[in-house]
């Protein structure tokens, strides 16, 4: 996608260790009118699949998972890194996260995510797939079925989108990163 590709090379910052910072447009900061963009671009490439409920993994995936869920008319369903007391019929599974270099235990509730649903899968990057993978597991242990998974930025040299793509999923990201060497953004 033209607009987020010109966006991460004005706005985004390079950090050693392959990490790519787009806080002040995405995931702190967020810009809507960019994310309204992001989020109509997501929903036509999966236009052809039959979609009646989006997830993601909080916090930096609810922003566009909200905008595809309003385009689509449909609940957004994000699951949580901390264990709710309250929260009943829990679906529980670990992910690894690579920023954060730390394991959580996310979970959303079964009476939320059930059998019978059609998830679209939105985050704001794939790197190595956790989350992704992590979702998959929850969507596997309510019965529902993953329709795709959509992406805004994919570091396409890390190991993710192999990983998803080779499973058979439907993946799209709007911007796919080969390289950040010499933190210079080479894009595919």
């Amino acid at each position: 996608m033209k607009q987020l590709k010109e966006r991460i090379l004005s706005d985004g910052k390079c950090l050693d260790g392959g990490i790519l910072k787009v806080d002040n447009f995405i995931n702190h900061q967020m810009d809507p009118v960019l994310m309204r963009e992001m989020a109509k671009e997501l929903v036509r490439r999966f236009s052809g699949h039959t979609i009646n409920k989006v997830m993601t993994v909080e916090a930096s995936g609810i922003a566009p998972a909200i905008m595809v869920g309003d385009y689509l008319n449909v609940p957004v369903l994000f699951a949580k890194k901390k264990t709710p007391s309250t929260m009943d019929n829990m679906l529980v599974t670990e992910v690894f996260s690579f920023t954060k270099n730390k394991t959580y235990t996310v979970c959303v509730s079964g009476d939320y995510l059930r059998p019978g649903d059609r998830i679209l899968f939105v985050d704001d990057f794939l790197a190595n797939g956790n989350a992704a993978l992590g979702i998959i597991d929850l969507v596997e242990q309510a019965g529902a079925t993953l329709e795709g998974m959509g992406f805004l930025i994919e570091k396409g040299f890390q190991t993710g989108g192999e990983l998803l793509r080779g499973k058979g999923i439907h993946v799209e990201s709007l911007a796919i990163i080969d390289s950040l060497d010499n933190c210079t953004v080479t894009f595919r």
